[in-house]
């Protein structure tokens, strides 16, 4: 975490408006720039509805996209 209370880049967070998990890239005016953890289009959310993830938790948001990639190939 930043002095002023938002998490640093490449920090694992959950977005709460979203329900998504991802990483910090950076800030844009008052909103972080998020991405998922397997890379892709950012997005925008509010850093009063972002907290960092745990390792647990962490762990079961990358296995949810390993898992829907691996549904996704022919």
């Amino acid at each position: 975490m930043t002095d002023d209370g938002v998490p640093r880049v490449g920090t694992a967070v959950h977005d709460g408006g979203s329900g998504r998990v991802g990483l910090v890239m950076g800030r844009e005016g008052p909103y972080l720039q998020l991405r998922p953890l397997r890379g892709g289009r950012e997005w925008d959310a509010d850093p009063a509805h972002v907290r960092p993830v745990g390792r647990e938790e962490l762990l079961s948001a990358r296995l949810a996209e390993v898992n829907a990639r691996s549904r996704h190939r022919i």
